[in-house]
């Protein structure tokens, strides 16, 4: 693709001004908003990733299209997850729920800071070092089996990092909120809120996942106007999309062990690809054979959405099953 400043410059302004509007609205009334309300935003957002990827295919043709598709649909099914541990943070410092909203937003959009450094960083090492890939496609199979064995995190597996535990011991805490603000006074004196704890929680976990997401988005596209717009149109709708499914999150039980069969995928795609890339032969009978097959983005697109369908279906058949065994026994 060949991207001028010009369009860069266009897709940053209009990016900013839609989360700027996020912000005012968080802003002027912090709520928790309703499922219809959520399910617009959720939709917007959806639609204007569609559209852009239409514009995409418009422009530069249906192959960028589908690699800007496939990379969205992994970061979103990625930022899914996120909400995973979103949850157990905001039930774990007992945050109240109509200023969770604001604890989503700037969770977005650290997130989306912290990616455009990795995008940044990730574009220019893949420039220089064609190897990186080996080490990213490494990196998403270590991660594929971790995730694999360990499934979605719980409350009682929550750990507080290095980082929180140091602010606990070393900042001046109160034991309560005060609304969304992150100081408050108490007996005279400014301390800080239990809502700076949270965000520290937030910001490092956006990091953690953020090393996930990178090296995904980078082995389905090297191109880095794609692998940005395709990790902010991801995040964008996160916030109402946490209020929208609500339980729903707790059902999902296999997501898990989708998106481990995608990093895996993913992982594998890379490695053959860095194979493929260095020209590296398979010695077949004495002869030096070229063998790295090259994964089409249709194929990788197939997978990816079938393997998350697959899973989510999965897991609603077997929550509604465990739903109606319990409440079977809860009769008896």
């Amino acid at each position: 693709m060949d991207v001028t400043g010009l369009v860069w410059a266009g897709t940053l302004v209009a990016l900013t001004a839609i989360l700027l509007v996020d912000l005012l609205i968080i802003g002027r009334r912090p709520h928790e908003p309703s499922v219809r309300e959520s399910s617009l935003w959720v939709g917007l957002y959806v639609g204007l990733a569609l559209l852009f990827g239409a514009g995409v295919w418009l422009a530069s043709g249906a192959s960028a299209a589908g690699q800007f598709y496939t990379g969205w649909l992994t970061e979103y099914s990625l930022s899914v997850d996120n909400l995973f541990v979103f949850v157990i943070i905001m039930a774990r410092f007992g945050v109240p729920r109509q200023y969770q909203q604001k604890v989503l937003l700037v969770g977005i959009v650290l997130a989306l800071v912290m990616r455009g450094g990795f995008i940044a960083a990730g574009a220019a090492l893949i420039s220089q070092f064609s190897w990186v890939f080996y080490i990213f496609g490494a990196f998403l199979i270590y991660t594929a089996i971790n995730l694999a064995r360990q499934g979605e995190p719980d409350e009682e597996e929550f750990t507080e990092n290095v980082l929180i535990r140091w602010s606990r011991k070393a900042l001046p805490i109160s034991k309560d909120y005060d609304g969304a603000r992150l100081t408050t006074h108490e007996k005279s004196r400014r301390v800080f809120t239990p809502m700076l704890i949270v965000m520290i929680a937030i910001g490092t976990t956006d990091l953690i996942f953020a090393l996930d997401s990178i090296p995904a988005i980078f082995g389905i596209t090297q191109e880095p106007y794609l692998v940005f717009t395709a990790n902010v149109f991801a995040l964008m709708g996160l916030r109402q999309l946490y209020f929208l499914l609500g339980g729903l999150l707790d059902r999902l039980i296999y997501l898990s062990y989708g998106l481990a069969v995608v990093l895996g995928f993913i992982g594998v795609k890379l490695v053959l690809e860095a194979l493929a890339d260095n020209n590296l032969p398979f010695i077949n009978n004495g002869e030096h054979v070229a063998w790295a097959p090259h994964i089409p983005i249709w194929l990788s697109l197939t997978v990816i959405l079938g393997t998350l369908v697959v899973a989510t279906a999965a897991s609603l058949v077997k929550s509604s099953r465990d739903r109606r065994r319990e409440l079977a026994e809860a009769r008896r």
